[in-house]
């Protein structure tokens, strides 16, 4: 009975404390990639250059980020591929709530294999299927002039 006593603390912690090392944030600095891939555990892949932005990828538990950074230091669009979609919530950071609330009200389309959710602010798309799951998210305000949305795979 102890056991399922002490489970419950340790359980409600790991929850209050995952939301602070899932993703870096859409919008978020540069910064918050490195710390959150000590805080994953995960393995820095590569840094790679385009015109006009930075991508950092890392990758943990079967699935890959790429997260695009403008010349300004400013996470402008994510992007991931593996077995499952990441947590979009912390993903988005502030843009969540927004996100949320457009998904609630879409319509639900049943053996849709590709979802996209557009709003003022934000843009996010997901597709695949089990194993192969893809998705990507920007901030169209946030993206550097000259660089081609489709670029963000």
């Amino acid at each position: 009975m102890k056991i399922t006593n002490l489970a419950f603390p340790a359980l409600l912690t790991g929850a209050l404390l995952l939301p602070a090392i899932a993703g870096a944030t859409l919008g978020g600095s540069v910064d918050s990639i490195k710390s959150d891939r000590k805080a994953l555990s995960a393995a820095h892949r590569a840094t790679t250059s385009g015109p006009g932005y930075t991508v950092e990828e890392i990758a943990y538990d079967g699935t890959t980020v790429r997260e695009f950074v403008s010349p300004a230091g400013i996470v402008f669009g994510i992007a991931w591929v593996g077995y499952l979609h990441p947590d979009l919530t912390q993903l988005l950071g502030s843009y969540a709530g927004e996100y949320s609330t457009a998904l609630k009200q879409g319509k639900r389309v049943r053996g849709l294999k590709r979802q996209r959710v557009t709003t003022d602010n934000v843009v996010v798309e997901k597709w695949g299927h089990m194993r192969a799951l893809q998705g990507r998210a920007y901030a169209p305000a946030l993206v550097p002039s000259g660089v081609n949305i489709d670029a963000i795979r």
